[in-house]
C-alpha cells in the first residue's frame, strides 16, 4: 500500500466541504512531484496530490501586495529544498497534534478557503466592488498563497524557521484559530464581501 512519503496513510482521510471534495486529491504519492506534467492542462491541477500543490506553491509564493520582497531563502525553484520544508512540517505536526498530518493540512485548507471574495466592477467611470463567489479551484489556490505567503513573513529576518512556521500555519488553520495568517485573510475577504453586496 503507497503511503504520502512512505510515512502516512490516507485512506481514512474524508473531504467534509461538499465544494471541495473534486478539487483535493488525497491520493498519496511517496515522491510527491509530477514535474508539472500537466501543467496548463485545465483543471488538471486538481488531479494532483494536495501536498505536491503545497510543494508548487512553496517554490513560487507569489508577491504579496504588489511588493516584490527578498524570500527566507526557501522561495526558489529548487523542489528538493520544498519537498524536504513541507516533509519537515509534516512530521512536526505529527509530533504536535498526534493526529495524521495529511488530515491536519486537508482540515486547515477547508477551514482557511474563503466562500466569496470581491471583484472591481467599472460602471459609467465610476469604479464599485461587487461580492463573487468563489469558484472551488480557486478557493484552495487562494488559500495555499494565503498560507506560503504568512509562512515567508513570519520566517524571513526573525529566529523561527519556515518549517516551524508551516507547521504552525497549518496547525492554527486546522483549529481555526486567529493566529493564522490564512484564516485572518479569509475573514477580511469575506467580511469585505459581506459590506458590499
Amino acid at each position: 500500500m503507497i503511503k504520502a512519503f512512505d510515512k502516512w496513510e490516507t485512506n481514512g482521510i474524508k473531504v467534509s466541504d461538499p465544494g471541495l471534495v473534486n478539487y483535493i486529491n488525497i491520493e498519496p504519492k511517496i515522491v510527491p512531484k509530477t514535474g508539472a506534467r500537466y501543467a496548463g492542462n485545465r483543471f488538471h491541477k486538481s488531479k494532483i496530490f494536495i501536498v505536491e500543490r503545497l510543494i508548487n506553491r512553496i517554490q513560487v509564493s507569489g508577491h504579496k501586495a504588489k511588493k516584490h520582497k527578498a524570500s527566507s531563502g526557501h522561495n526558489t525553484g529548487k523542489t528538493q529544498n520544498a519537498y524536504f520544508l513541507v516533509e519537515s512540517a509534516l512530521e512536526l505536526i505529527e509530533k504536535k497534534t498526534k493526529e495524521n498530518p495529511v488530515a491536519v493540512l486537508v482540515k486547515a485548507i477547508e477551514n482557511a478557503a474563503p466562500r466569496e471574495e470581491i471583484i472591481t466592477i467599472e460602471y459609467g467611470g465610476a469604479r464599485y466592488p461587487k461580492a463573487v463567489e468563489v469558484a472551488p479551484q480557486r478557493r484552495i489556490d487562494i488559500v495555499l498563497k494565503m498560507m506560503v505567503q504568512s509562512v515567508y513573513q513570519k520566517s524571513f529576518n526573525t529566529k523561527k524557521s519556515a518549517v516551524d512556521a508551516l507547521a504552525d500555519e497549518i496547525i492554527n488553520a486546522y483549529n481555526l484559530s486567529q493566529n493564522s495568517g490564512a484564516i485572518q485573510k479569509k475573514l477580511e475577504l469575506e467580511r469585505q464581501a459581506d459590506s458590499s453586496r
